[in-house]
């Protein structure tokens, strides 16, 4: 019997309560690091007294935080109980949130942001190492990719919910409610996440055999290649590697490009529409939704022909020159609105070619770790993307904010061009050897 049948006869629990209860998580966290976007847009600067530029660094300090408990949460989830980590962190994370209500002043403001993403910051790492206990290697691919579109659900979910509160009531309850709701998700979590399958209650025999089969089997093969493949590269020796640090920076151009653009967009599209917060919640959908698809889309050509340098580079390219074109016309509020719809077809989507590029450029052994190290330091693009159109918007105008974002992006698709040529697709033969590629090609021809 082939193994596609056979997989079809084991029961899916695992796809109906893991990747779901993983899918609303990362929405309540979105939201909440997010919400800030409305709270400015709907009259927080004004209330507590500050400037642009401060609340673009309180927008931005979250992302100071969550650098924290990036690499100890991921260490925990992997040795202990990922469950229980993100159990208390819902806890702490809600608590912070309705906090954020009763801020008085800028300094309490600066503060909240930044434990909050110190409360956030050990999630997505627990989250992946849940998700890779449950899944195995011909599964995890679709579990990660379902989990990834979290983001972009959350903000056509989200957007037009804080809109609303913001309008009916006031910023000081969009944090309030939202952080009740932050609370509320453990009573989601708790019931439908396990750790692994051996701890599952709730799983059937079949499907639990099969997995701890399934995970074994692909353990086993990893340790084998691992074995054979691994090179001994220390940290030092990977931190003197000038394509690391080009990676650091591509990455950070990127973030503050999609950061700024996405905490941003509800002061953006009120100063272009002047609508009230209720119809530019909805507003901020759109750019959201066509991200789905431009993430897929992107993501499918860059599979196809293997380019990830190009297919990191186009989306940054083209995110950046919506972004321009969205300034053009400013009397005319619905092309400006258009451009920055069509904007989000590429927002979303660099990520998906740019993380497939690390293995192509450094040994198995040390892939992870360049992984973390990449993540850790592209946090700074979140907070430096908020700050930085604060900060513009402050001194000049939201317009000249706006070119900033785009001149990251577009020194972001410039700087790509500078990895190596193995990143575009060709074969290390290839690239060794350009003279035997050029006379093949005469050959086919």
């Amino acid at each position: 019997m082939s193994e596609v049948a056979v997989n079809n006869r084991i029961p899916a629990q695992r796809w109906l309560r893991i990747i779901p209860a993983t899918i609303i998580l990362y929405i309540v966290t979105f939201m909440d690091r997010m919400n800030i976007s409305f709270a400015m847009a709907g009259g927080m600067n004004e209330s507590l007294g500050i400037s642009l530029k401060s609340a673009g660094l309180a927008a931005g300090i979250f992302f100071l935080g969550y650098m924290v408990l990036q690499a100890p949460g991921g260490h925990i989830a992997e040795h202990r109980s990922a469950k229980k980590f993100i159990s208390w962190t819902i806890v702490g994370w809600g608590v912070l949130s309705i906090l954020n209500g009763f801020i008085q002043n800028e300094w309490q403001l600066l503060l909240i942001r930044f434990l909050l993403g110190v409360a956030e910051g050990g999630v997505y790492p627990a989250i992946l190492v849940i998700i890779a206990n449950w899944f195995p290697a011909d599964e995890i691919g679709r579990a990660n990719a379902m989990f990834m579109t979290s983001t972009a659900i959350a903000a056509v979910i989200t957007n037009p919910v804080s809109g609303w509160i913001v309008s009916h009531y006031d910023w000081h309850w969009l944090f309030i409610l939202e952080g009740v709701i932050s609370l509320a998700l453990i009573f989601i979590w708790v019931p439908l996440i396990a750790d692994s399958p051996q701890s599952a209650k709730w799983l059937s025999k079949e499907e639990r055999d099969y997995l701890l089969e399934k995970l074994r089997i692909d353990k086993e093969v990893k340790l084998l290649k691992e074995g054979a493949d691994k090179e001994t590269v220390s940290y030092k020796t990977l931190c003197l590697d000038k394509n690391l640090w080009l990676l650091i920076l591509i990455f950070n151009l990127g973030m503050i490009g999609a950061y700024g653009f996405g905490i941003w967009l509800p002061t953006i599209l009120k100063n272009i529409t002047k609508y009230g917060m209720t119809q530019v919640g909805f507003l901020s959908v759109m750019p959201f939704l066509v991200s789905i698809v431009g993430l897929y889309v992107i993501a499918s050509f860059s599979d196809k022909s293997k380019n990830r340098r190009f297919f990191t580079a186009f989306p940054m390219f083209c995110f950046g020159i919506g972004l321009l074109l969205s300034t053009v016309f400013p009397d005319d509020i619905w092309i400006s609105y258009g451009m920055l719809v069509a904007t989000g077809f590429f927002i979303k989507s660099m990520p998906s070619s740019f993380w497939t590029m690390i293995p192509m450029l450094f040994s198995p052994g040390v892939a992870g770790g360049t992984r973390g190290i990449i993540n850790a330091f592209g946090n700074i693009g979140g907070f430096l993307g908020p700050y930085l159109v604060g900060w513009i918007a402050a001194s000049y105008d939201m317009k000249m904010a706006i070119y900033g974002l785009a001149g990251s992006l577009l020194l972001g698709a410039v700087v790509t061009f500078l990895l190596p040529s193995v990143t575009s697709g060709k074969s290390q033969r290839d690239v060794e050897n350009p003279a035997l590629l050029a006379n093949g090609m005469e050959k086919s021809g």
